[in-house]
């Protein structure tokens, strides 16, 4: 049972920025969709199910202590390591690769739950490890191992884009906890050496081509390049203003691949401009700055450590997004918070929402 004391101090900025998002993005969803001939339940009201169930999903999170979460995050973190190596060995393949596990009653993505729980396993290391004046190498080297299998684990299924946002929320959150300048400038140098060996000897052929790609788009207009290309037109042609709702040409006339899920955005820079973009990106600007101001508030360090983690899923979520789409990072299948269709997309990042909730509001119990 949810406790009254807790109701009254619901956090409504948090709520209404979510609930705006994803109100916008089942909009989008109904424009870049009304073209296909759907068999069925439309997109846009499957993502409407799918929001009411994260909004369910998050309030129950909220009703429970997640200080809880400390004394089952290792635990959590061994299962979802399991399951991971699961995935490699009887994992359902689809479109060369292999990331869902049927569990018979239902199928999961251990990779998508390993966003939430590196950040409950790194919340609880660094909140029994304190280091004066920043981590040094031989201390970094135990986070940075906890991070390391996970992600390699998802790399082989081969899943870039969920590694990297992994990596990159692992990232934000030692680089929040401090690092000493020689620790910076030792990684620095290690890890110069392994992209080289990343790209030659573990980024398969159709990831190698998606980074030349982003360097040259012209070099396979019909091919791998043409994702890109389609998007950036829908971008640019937006304009200003826009060509108005549900009269954007290049999603309506399905030139745009992946425009539900992928490039949501760019059908909507199409059709609202880039005031429209503007004045979404101020959204997400928002969501991000109130998460790190939550983290601020937090009377616990590990409560603080959620908040920071969560915070850079969603913002490291929609930056590589939105980047993605107008050529400033390589296509990696990273989709927009609340914004994209997805049931897994829309559960993960309501079960954020949820953590960034309890902090928020439990602030004034303790």
């Amino acid at each position: 049972m949810i406790d009254r004391r807790l109701l009254i101090n619901i956090d409504w900025v948090l709520a209404g920025l979510v609930v705006t998002v994803c109100l916008l993005g089942i909009l989008n969803i109904y424009s870049a969709t009304t073209p296909y001939k759907i068999i069925g339940t439309a997109y846009y009201i499957k993502q409407f199910y799918w929001m009411l169930l994260g909004i369910i999903i998050s309030l129950f999170i909220c009703s429970l202590d997640y200080h809880i979460l400390e004394d089952l995050s290792y635990w959590v973190y061994g299962l979802l390591l399991l399951l991971l190596i699961a995935v490699l060995i009887v994992g359902k393949r689809s479109m060369g690769a292999t990331r869902w596990l049927n569990l018979g009653f239902f199928t999961i993505q251990p990779s998508e739950l390993m966003k939430l729980v590196i950040i409950v396993t790194f919340a609880r290391f660094f909140n029994n490890f304190q280091s004066a004046g920043g981590l040094t190498v031989k201390e970094a080297l135990i986070p940075l191992s906890l991070l390391a299998v996970p992600a390699a684990l998802i790399m082989k299924q081969p899943d870039l884009g969920t590694a990297t946002i992994v990596i990159l929320i692992a990232l934000s959150m030692i680089m929040y906890v401090g690092l000493r300048w020689s620790t910076i400038v030792t990684f620095v140098c290690v890890t110069i050496p392994m992209f080289w060996i990343g790209w030659a000897y573990l980024l398969r052929p159709y990831q190698k081509n998606r980074v030349l790609d982003f360097l040259n788009p012209e070099r396979s207009r019909l091919g791998t390049g043409y994702h890109i290309i389609q998007s950036k037109i829908a971008v640019g042609s937006g304009g200003l203003t826009g060509k108005g709702y549900i009269k954007g040409t290049q999603s309506q006339l399905s030139f745009l691949p992946e425009q539900h899920t992928d490039f949501a955005f760019s059908v909507f820079a199409e059709e609202w401009g880039f005031i429209g973009c503007l004045l979404l990106i101020i959204i997400y600007l928002s969501l991000v700055l109130w998460g790190l101001n939550i983290a601020r508030r937090c009377n616990d360090r590990f409560g603080g450590l959620l908040a920071v983690g969560v915070t850079a899923m969603l913002f490291w979520h929609t930056v590589i997004n939105i980047g993605m789409v107008i050529g400033l990072f390589p296509v990696v299948g990273v989709p927009l918070p609340f914004f994209s269709y997805g049931g897994t997309s829309m559960i993960t990042s309501m079960v954020g929402i949820g953590l960034l909730q309890n902090i928020s509001m439990r602030r004034f119990m303790f």
